[in-house]
């Protein structure tokens, strides 16, 4: 990774070019990856960008090496979602505690004829007011010139140390540009509108959207962008839950209807935002660390880039799915061997028929770094818990992906499976589990991230330090379940 950029202020007023010292450099040469990360770092917040065929990625680098400011914008490329190039720091921050970009923020790229336009959060923890909303251009994507003259600070009506993650498009029923900002007023988080001519002046015009889920969380990461006849804006409540959330409209300033599934991912996939090609749409988000790098403790800040393919429904809601470019690069079909099995458990080729009594495993030997399993679940007459085991040591798996006919949910349980009852899952996505039922599934899996599609209906991503170079199978708690079609690809 090229060292980081350095920039010397001259002072906090006119135009400050940024040095080009980055350089583009493959992530995994001459290999698929489907969670890219910087090298050396993690991602976090990708704001994607789609040009003239290409996503381009920006996203706060997350370098975690002690140094008093952080998180400078860097830019990934990808024409596929498979094979990324990172093309590394883009727009540095200040490294001066009495400096607004101690810290850079998310927000959004805008191109307006030849100009590339970036709008992103200063962040500085020592100053009050902590956040404002900078603007730098670029002709490049790569090259940016910081325009301090720009900046702005919150509205009196808006909590002045959360105004952040500015999100600009062109409006064109109303002919000006829009910006989204994530804010708080009267204890609340909210989503305020700015409104501009020129992409320098802003309007406040007033709160777009409220927090509707029964808490005061802030609304982060916000998108508003039109697909076929409907509108969708998108956040992440930064508590209770910190999932992706998105509403439905018939126009830009709403009414906001909430779909009676308003979630794509659960708690192992945040800062999603949503943007389009000429005729598909996709929410880019990430997988989050985990404290001290371990299984056991809870999510940390940032990660993998994870991106899902949206399919809109004829009502206008949205389903996760693999993206289909990226799903079929997975050609060579893998034998699958088992390691061991229960003896209540029938085998017939790809087909595993659990009993239904007590606890029952399949399991098989380690994947590669990169694969993708399909098949289908078969739900029969007698169900509790049933899913997928990794991390299995002596026929144990310390990390479970489960099907929970109790709760009717998929969740994700950093403990063994005797634990399971005692313990609250770490994710939790909703998903109706009846007698009868036909699970479809793909789960794609890369070193240790996977991801879980159901039906191409919802989707639950996870981290799992432990999985790589470890056994991984099939289980059920009396629960009488079919797996059939088990297959394994690379």
């Amino acid at each position: 990774m090229n060292a980081r950029c350095k920039t010397w202020w001259i002072g906090m007023l006119g135009v400050i070019p940024l040095s080009a010292c980055a350089t583009s450099q493959p992530l995994n040469p001459d290999e698929v990856t489907i969670f890219p990360t910087p090298s050396h770092a993690w991602l976090g917040d990708p704001m994607p960008f789609y040009d003239e065929g290409v996503f381009e990625i920006f996203y706060l680098h997350d370098a975690r090496d002690g140094a008093t400011g952080f998180h400078p914008w860097a830019l990934m490329q990808t024409q596929n979602f498979y094979e990324y190039e990172d093309v590394g720091e883009v727009i540095p921050y200040v490294d001066d505690v009495e400096d607004q970009e101690l810290a850079l923020g998310t927000g959004s790229v805008i191109k307006v004829g030849d100009v590339y336009h970036a709008f992103y959060t200063g962040h500085n923890g020592y100053l009050n007011p902590k956040e404002a909303i900078m603007h730098a251009t670029s002709s490049d994507k790569v090259n940016w010139t910081k325009i301090p003259g720009d900046t702005f600070f919150a509205s009196p009506q808006y909590n002045h140390n959360d105004f952040r993650d500015p999100y600009v498009f062109y409006n064109e029923e109303e002919a000006k540009y829009w910006m989204l900002i994530t804010t708080r007023k009267n204890n609340q988080g909210v989503i305020a509108l700015y409104t501009s001519k020129d992409l320098k002046i802003w309007q406040d015009e007033g709160v777009l959207f409220e927090n509707d889920m029964g808490s005061d969380s802030n609304l982060e990461c916000p998108t508003l962008l039109k697909f076929g006849d409907y509108w969708y804006l998108s956040f992440s409540d930064q508590w209770p839950d910190r999932q992706v959330h998105y509403r439905i409209a018939k126009s830009p300033k709403g009414p906001f209807e909430r779909p009676e599934r308003d979630v794509f991912d659960g708690a192992g996939f945040y800062a999603g935002r949503l943007e389009k090609s000429e005729d598909e749409l996709f929410v880019f988000g990430w997988v989050p660390t985990k404290f001290d790098y371990l299984d056991e403790k809870e999510f940390d800040w940032a990660g993998n880039l994870v991106v899902h393919q949206l399919i809109q429904q004829d009502d206008g809601t949205l389903n996760p799915q693999p993206v289909t470019e990226m799903v079929n690069q997975f050609k060579a079909k893998l034998p699958l061997n088992v390691v061991t099995k229960s003896s209540g458990v029938q085998v017939k080729k790809n087909n595993y028929t659990f009993s239904g009594s007590g606890y029952e495993t399949v399991i098989f030997p380690e994947m590669d770094e990169l694969n993708k399993i399909t098949g289908q679940i078969n739900v029969k007459d007698q169900g509790n818990l049933f899913g997928f085991t990794f991390n299995v040591i002596d026929g144990i798996g310390s990390l479970n992906i489960v099907f929970n006919r109790n709760t009717n949910q998929l969740e994700f349980y950093n403990v063994k499976q005797s634990e399971i009852s005692k313990t609250d899952p770490q994710i939790v996505v909703p998903l109706e589990i009846k007698n009868g039922t036909a699970l479809n599934y793909t789960l794609i899996v890369e070193n240790m991230v996977a991801a879980l599609y159901i039906n191409d209906e919802i989707v639950l991503t996870t981290r799992m330090f432990n999985m790589p170079q470890s056994e991984w199978g099939l289980f059920s708690l009396d629960s009488h379940v079919e797996f059939t079609d088990v297959e394994l690809y690379q």
